[in-house]
């Protein structure tokens, strides 16, 4: 509606000035008469329009400078938790090995020239897992005709153990012998067994005599209660003898035990250098006299030697 309005208006403005133009500054009263007249009619049909429309003529719009705000409409994202980082180990804690076992005890005799493999247990103590770029390196003494580096033999996780085993030829002198090696990282950091990472080793006694004299080296005890608590009517103690020997020897030997009820002699053969185990029970009744006890082994030949006593205490009898 507005549209027409302002339609009709425009018109009959522009109808006024031509008819104005066409007029000319050399019109007539008359001319100037019907000009007026014409505006008036303009006018008054204007006023008309307003009136049968009976509407209000609308007010232009004023526009400001006050920028338009609008709510947001996006829902937000729920926070992204940061990614978890794994944290490598360090070099020093890959770094870590203890000594498990080894098979050739410390001072075996060996013939001068005589080949022999040495093992040793090794766990792996360090959060790492190792691989075979892990090295086997000697560190001092007597390289005993080896190689002097070596790879890992396999891949070893945290916790596990692995058998490092070295081929070594004893040398031709007689003598003692040490040849002491450690691990070492990719990085090159060397490490050796325990708590101060000491290097493992072995020890051997190269003897170019017939009667090199082949030996019981050491004697270690072991206890083991049964049952480990309490005051059954029977409680057995058993002791547990390990004997090392530096090569092949045939021995005999008796247990003497504290309370003079003595073993008989008897005779252990051992084929080469190594560790071999016995035991013997001691059972106790309840009521027996309590304290400390013992056992100890008595080697009576080739020589006759007596080890340390392997001490324990009953304390279920009657006094």
């Amino acid at each position: 509606m507005f549209k027409k309005i302002r339609y009709i208006l425009f018109t009959s403005i522009a109808v006024s000035s031509l008819l104005l133009t066409a007029c000319g500054s050399g019109a007539t009263p008359e001319s100037t008469q019907d000009t007026s007249g014409m505006q008036t009619a303009v006018a008054q049909t204007v006023a008309a329009l307003n009136i049968s429309e009976g509407t209000p003529t609308p007010e232009l719009p004023v526009f400001t400078s006050t920028p338009l705000l609008f709510a947001p409409t996006l829902t937000p994202l729920a926070p992204v938790a940061s990614p978890t980082r794994t944290r490598n180990p360090s070099v020093s804690e890959c770094a870590q090995a203890s000594l498990i076992s080894e098979n050739i005890p410390d001072g075996t005799i060996f013939k001068p020239g005589q080949a022999f493999t040495k093992t040793w247990e090794i766990k792996n103590t360090s959060p790492c897992s190792w691989d075979t770029s892990y090295k086997i390196v000697f560190r001092g003494d007597d390289v005993l005709g080896g190689a002097y580096v070596y790879n890992l033999p396999q891949a070893v996780d945290p916790g596990q153990i692995v058998p490092i085993s070295l081929l070594f030829i004893a040398p031709q002198a007689d003598a003692t012998y040490t040849s002491r090696w450690m691990l070492q990282t990719p990085d090159g950091v060397e490490f050796g067994v325990g708590e101060y990472s000491a290097p493992f080793y072995t020890e051997i006694v190269v003897s170019s005599s017939a009667n090199p004299g082949f030996a019981i080296t050491s004697v270690e005890y072991n206890v083991v209660r049964d049952p480990a608590t309490g005051c059954p009517a029977n409680v057995n103690h058993i002791v547990y003898a390990t004997f090392t020997s530096n090569g092949p020897i045939e021995f005999s030997y008796y247990w003497m035990q504290s309370d003079n009820n003595n073993s008989n002699p008897k005779i252990l053969k051992m084929d080469a250098a190594g560790t071999l185990t016995i035991s013997r029970e001691w059972k106790l009744h309840l009521g027996s006299t309590p304290g400390t006890k013992w056992m100890a082994i008595v080697i009576v030949d080739p020589v006759q030697q007596e080890y340390p006593h392997a001490e324990f205490t009953y304390l279920c009898g009657s006094s």
